[in-house]
């Protein structure tokens, strides 16, 4: 048994806990109780937060694909998930602030139900299974609120700063018998998320253990010849079997040869159907969720084991830029001080490399590092792969290449757990750009990046934790060259992996 499912199972066996079985991580309630009782704190030290107000979250709605009636695999809305933990759809949750009193109420079910979708289980049940104060039915809601006389009902509206979209606020049949308060919720529930409890970290841990010993499966398995797809059912076949993942954090993006320079590569236009070839590097970047609790690594690496000079020389300089970064990080920093901290690194290792030419200091002032990493150097992780509170009020998004795709720029405390995600990319529209402007033209060489065109990209990303100190480094991947070529020489020699003995036992 790992450390991380020994140490779950201690704290799940206080109490009531999610569990999967075999060698999958054992989470308690009590994470999610934490989690409202920190709530609670912050709304009370509020002050426009009233005496005898409560808290009231809206979860998911099962759905069905378009028209038909095939229902699409249930995952929990992010922000009720994050307050109950609760896996079923079409449920509601209340939170008393003054006492903590957790509520939960459940769609009362047809007995059909019973028939084709199994027991139907009483409220005693899910007040056992989520450790919470009190179960109702979602068609008592309005009985059950006007029995707490309530001051103030706080709902959930914000934006999110990822996306753009509103979250969605709670509503029901007689709300408009109450008070309700949509502005104070959302700030300060978003702020919990940023910042990880313990038990939350123990999940996260365990996410990133999973995904990082999944892609070195795929970094076993990989061979020319294979289809960029076969690579990305390997993945989800591991983290499903090895640990009880069903979903994954985003689609899979599994990049080879050019496609490696795509940085949304996989959607469905572009399903990761390429075939890998001799030559290629792979770009795969990929993460599991387990309780909805996610990671986000990628791993670039050779596909026939051997990385070319050129495809050496642009990954060493990714790697410096990670390591560099790794060992800035901690308390105090301002995350947009780590992404011109990668940039730099990058500009002067391209220079070294013969792509770029002239003064470093120039090239930063007309933004060149964006011309080869156009995305922000990582962002926010926790129940979303993006996760929540990115730009809180006060904290401004900068406008400026590169700089305005972060997702974050924040400046780091304890608790906050993010990317580290530099990457190199020789994306054609982005380079005609630049040689297409006199202030970037002039440090482009032209003729040895003539020789790059085609080449992909390069990202090594790795999830982190900040720690009092410093960091926490919560994926364990092969990351040098010589660490990739040997642990693939090594697995080439073994017929021992994975993804063999899965194909021996079809």
């Amino acid at each position: 048994m790992t450390d991380s499912a020994r140490r779950g199972n201690m704290a799940a066996s206080e109490g009531p806990s999610f569990w999967l079985g075999k060698e999958t991580l054992q989470v308690p309630a009590a994470l999610f109780a934490q989690n409202r009782s920190r709530l609670c704190d912050r709304l009370r030290a509020n002050k426009e937060t009233p005496k005898k107000s409560i808290i009231l979250l809206q979860g998911g709605e099962q759905t069905n694909r378009y028209c038909t009636d095939t229902g699409i695999i249930f995952r929990q809305e992010s922000y009720f998930h994050w307050t109950f933990g609760v896996t079923e759809a079409d449920c509601y949750g209340a939170v008393e602030v003054d006492s903590g009193n957790a509520i939960l109420f459940i769609p009362r079910l047809p007995e059909s139900y019973a028939v084709w979708m199994g027991k139907i289980h009483p409220p005693e049940y899910f007040k056992q299974k989520y450790a919470v104060n009190e179960v109702h039915y979602t068609d008592e809601l309005s009985q059950v609120l006007a029995s707490k006389n309530p001051s103030l009902l706080l709902t959930l509206r914000g934006v999110n700063t990822d996306s753009g979209s509103v979250t969605r606020e709670a509503s029901f049949e007689g709300i408009s018998q109450f008070t309700v308060n949509n502005t104070i919720l959302h700030p300060e529930i978003a702020e919990c998320r940023v910042i990880k409890t313990d038990m939350e970290l123990e999940v996260l841990r365990y996410t990133n253990k999973i995904s990082s010993e999944a892609h070195k499966e795929v970094m076993k398995a990989v061979k020319p010849g294979m289809k960029e797809y076969e690579l990305e059912s390997l993945f989800q076949h591991y983290c499903y079997t090895r640990g009880g993942m069903r979903h994954t954090s985003y689609t899979c993006i599994c990049g080879s040869g050019h496609n490696s320079s795509v940085l949304h590569y996989g959607h469905a236009g572009a399903p990761n159907e390429k075939t890998i070839e001799d030559g290629d590097l792979c770009l795969f970047d990929m993460g599991g969720e387990y309780y909805c609790y996610g990671s986000d690594i990628t791993c670039t690496f050779p596909a026939n084991g051997k990385f070319t000079p050129d495809q050496r020389a642009i990954y060493e300089a990714v790697l410096k830029s990670s390591r560099a970064v790794l060992k800035a990080v901690k308390p105090g920093v301002a995350w947009p001080d780590m992404h011109r901290l990668a940039d730099r690194v990058h500009l002067e290792e391209l220079t070294k490399i013969g792509i770029l030419q002239g003064n470093i200091e120039d090239m930063v002032k007309v933004h060149l590092g964006a011309v080869f990493m156009p995305h922000g150097l990582g962002h926010l992780l926790g129940i979303d792969v993006h996760d929540v509170g990115g730009y809180p009020e006060g904290v401004e998004r900068i406008d400026l290449p590169g700089l305005r795709s972060l997702r974050t720029a924040r400046v780091l405390v304890p608790g906050m757990v993010l990317t580290v995600e530099p990457g190199i990319y020789f994306i054609d529209h982005l380079l005609d750009q630049a040689l297409a402007d006199p202030a970037q033209a002039c440090f482009l060489n032209n003729e040895v990046l003539a020789r790059f065109r085609g080449f992909g990209g390069v990202r090594i990303e790795d999830d982190i934790a900040v720690t009092a100190t410093g960091m926490e480094l919560l994926t364990c991947v092969p990351r040098t060259t010589d660490e990739i070529e040997a642990f693939m020489g090594e697995a080439q020699s073994s017929s021992k992996s994975f993804a063999s003995v899965s194909s021996q036992c079809l």
